[in-house]
């Protein structure tokens, strides 16, 4: 019953948090007169391709959040359980890495300077976030298995060689 709650109250939230964000990334569009950067026809389709995978993985993680944590990735509602699972073993922030691609993506797609820049203003303020709240946070609460997790796994960008992450 538990992950029933918790995928229950994800089709609430996720919606809600990815909505919000993209309201506010196409709210960025009126800046885009201003901005003297063109973004070449060509790149529409790889930037399709880039949201639809950070989409993908953002939302994979939601469905690793119910079925492993017991929670969602609500701020106020999270996992239970320590998730390092999926691509959780390759980089700690899949979810954010999805969510930046999502908006960097169709930034892209609609060619908008103001998406784009505003892509790279959402990762300063997310990685703002982690390193100040979210990881001291994990810390206290899941002690020395987030330690060696985060000794293991890279914040944002995977290891080129091959490293064995707990989990």
């Amino acid at each position: 019953m538990t992950r029933i709650w918790a995928a229950v109250r994800s089709i609430v939230y996720v919606p809600l948090f990815l909505g919000a964000w993209g309201w506010v990334a196409l709210r960025c569009r009126v800046v885009d007169k201003y901005i003297p950067l063109h973004i070449p026809a060509w790149l529409k389709l790889p930037g399709l391709a880039l949201g639809m995978a950070g989409t993908a993985l953002a939302l994979s993680t939601v469905l690793l959040f119910i079925v492993h944590g017991m929670g969602t990735p609500a701020l106020f509602d999270p996992p239970r359980r320590f998730v390092p699972h999926g691509p959780y073993r390759i980089v700690r922030n899949p979810m954010y890495t999805g969510g930046v691609a999502m908006l960097l993506g169709l930034g892209l797609y609609l060619a908008s300077p103001g998406m784009v820049l505003f892509a790279f203003v959402a990762l300063t303020l997310i990685h703002t976030f982690v390193v100040l709240a979210e990881e001291p946070g994990l810390r206290k609460r899941f002690g020395r298995e987030y330690e060696v997790y985060c000794h293991s796994v890279p914040r944002w960008f995977p290891h080129l060689s091959p490293r064995r992450s707990p989990g």
